[in-house]
């Protein structure tokens, strides 16, 4: 076993060196606004929304894209797979062009919206499976790992899977090298054999998605926490290798588990124009990064998906200067100033990605 090990690291060490020769140095070729995108390679495209470039996938994704998530959704039974079709249908119509999901249960919702639609083919496909994936150590094998992935896809009638991001340790918890080596080889395999497009990674810990992006020049996804009161840090960034490697970037958790809510969101809710605004004005923030390729807030209403559009409206009309106004927000600095107090007891870890 040992010599196996040290064969796969040496493979995966010679890949690496390959494969970041062809990589441009110090820039990730980020695009906002600024620099349109072809419209001819956007799925879904509408004027009304923005796309960026998710890194050197060459895809291009809405800058608002839609998380698996359906946190504080109403909805069970048959009530609640029509509303996903539903919120699938309306982002398409409306530009989102990325659906994230990261349980079975999200990518059998959204693949059966999909299919209802009869729309696979507009939307990008992000998925994982994080409870059979590397937190749990049944599954830190390459065999395993692509094991899952066929049984995903066999459930879900996907022939193929745009972005592969496998889930890994949350945030103090560093798998081992060997571990690391093995989800390494699975993207490998599975971008070589077809069924998937582009390989990442998902985590709660910055010095992972460094140590992986440096490493493994097969991650070219990374998924992270990026709130409306995140920031990157001078010195030691985790963009500082998101920009030298080029890679695209999903933002999770974009309102701190809901913590910059008063109200429950739903269309009747008294308070629902203020946390409309506290939604927007935490999107616009987050696209001041344009290391950024989208944060993909769960949506749950109609009128959410609305709202993504009017952020980006609001955007268009004063964030686009070089001193972006949402920045200087009296508003947005009230809003971030008791968020984490806010915070449910099993988020509390989202106070460490003020710095990133």
């Amino acid at each position: 076993m040992a010599d196996e090990d040290i064969t796969r690291r040496r493979f995966i060490a010679e890949g690496a060196v390959a494969a970041g020769a062809g990589l441009a140095a110090g820039s990730a070729l980020a695009v906002n606004e600024k620099t349109p995108p072809p419209k001819d390679k956007v799925l879904s495209y509408d004027e009304r929304m923005e796309y960026r470039r998710c890194g050197r996938t060459e895809l291009w994704a809405s800058a608002i894209s839609l998380g698996g998530h359906w946190k504080r959704c109403p909805f069970r039974g048959a009530d609640f797979q029509k509303n996903r079709t539903e919120i699938i249908a309306k982002c398409l119509d409306s530009g989102i062009n990325y659906v994230d999901a990261c349980c079975e249960g999200e990518i059998s919702a959204y693949a059966k919206a999909l299919e209802a639609l009869g729309r696979r083919k507009d939307m990008i496909f992000g998925f994982s499976s994080c409870s059979r994936e590397v937190r749990n150590p049944k599954y830190r094998t390459k065999k395993a790992l692509l094991e899952v992935l066929d049984d995903l896809m066999k459930k879900a009638k996907l022939d193929v899977v745009d972005i592969w991001r496998i889930t890994c340790h949350e945030p103090g918890g560093l798998h081992t090298y060997n571990t690391a080596c093995e989800v390494a080889a699975a993207g490998e395999a599975a971008v070589k054999s077809g069924k998937v497009r582009f390989f990442g990674i998902s985590s709660h810990d910055r010095r992972w998605h460094s140590f992986m992006v440096r490493e493994f020049p097969i991650i070219s996804v990374i998924l992270f926490p990026y709130t409306a009161k995140s920031k990157e840090k001078p010195k030691d960034s985790v963009f500082d290798i998101v920009r030298k490697h080029d890679v695209g970037v999903f933002g999770i958790k974009p309102f701190a588990s809901n913590s910059i809510f008063k109200g429950s969101s739903a269309p009747d809710d008294p308070r629902r124009e203020e946390d409309d605004k506290a939604a927007r004005m935490a999107l616009r923030y987050i696209l001041c990064n344009d290391a950024i390729t989208a944060p993909i807030p769960g949506l749950i209403f109609p009128h959410h998906v609305d709202n993504c559009l009017k952020a980006i409206e609001e955007r268009r009309k004063e964030d686009l200067a070089a001193r972006p106004a949402i920045l200087d927000s009296p508003e947005l600095a009230a809003l971030t100033a008791d968020m984490f107090d806010r915070l449910p007891a099993d988020y509390e870890w989202l106070r460490d990605w003020e710095w990133v």
